[in-house]
């Protein structure tokens, strides 16, 4: 399924899949030549420890190129502000708590859950339960805590 990014997002994922590529790759590859170096691979635990690194690291390569095949890039400034989209920052009033809360809705690669403005995946349960909503509407939303009453204060 096509995930928006932004062409920030985008870039920090593929200057990720390069450094994992042409630099992690080859030195956890040198670690494990030299382990093996070092005789019996039985008994040998660096290199084992080493193998497992690489097939970690492999999987991570594999998972982010599969995230970058998906996605396509939204351009900021061609997104609505009246309603809430992919990269709006949403601040939204927990009617229960009594507080304010700030989220922008951001493609993989960007998301960043600290902070005053929390960014997290467009695809994630509360963003997707936001969208094509606008200010003044007040929405239930499902979380892993339970529901939560919002209303929706402003959209940027």
């Amino acid at each position: 399924m096509p995930t928006p990014t932004t062409r920030e997002g985008y870039d920090k994922m593929k200057k990720d899949l390069q450094w994992m590529e042409t630099e992690e790759m080859p030195r956890i590859a040198k670690l494990i030549a030299e382990a093996r170096a070092e005789g019996d691979l039985r008994e040998n635990a660096e290199y084992h420890g080493q193998r497992e690194n690489q097939a970690m690291l492999q999987a991570k390569i594999n998972l982010l190129k599969g995230k970058i095949a998906d996605a396509y890039i939204v351009e900021r400034d061609t997104t609505k502000t009246d309603e809430v989209t992919f990269g709006a920052t949403v601040t939204l009033y927990d009617m229960e708590a009594d507080i304010e809360e700030k989220y922008q809705f951001v493609g993989p690669g960007e998301e960043d859950y600290r902070g005053e403005i929390m960014k997290i995946l467009v695809t994630s349960p509360l963003a997707q339960q936001l969208m094509s909503k606008r200010i003044g509407e007040v929405i239930n939303v499902d979380t892993p805590g339970g529901r939560i009453k919002y209303e929706i204060k402003a959209i940027d």
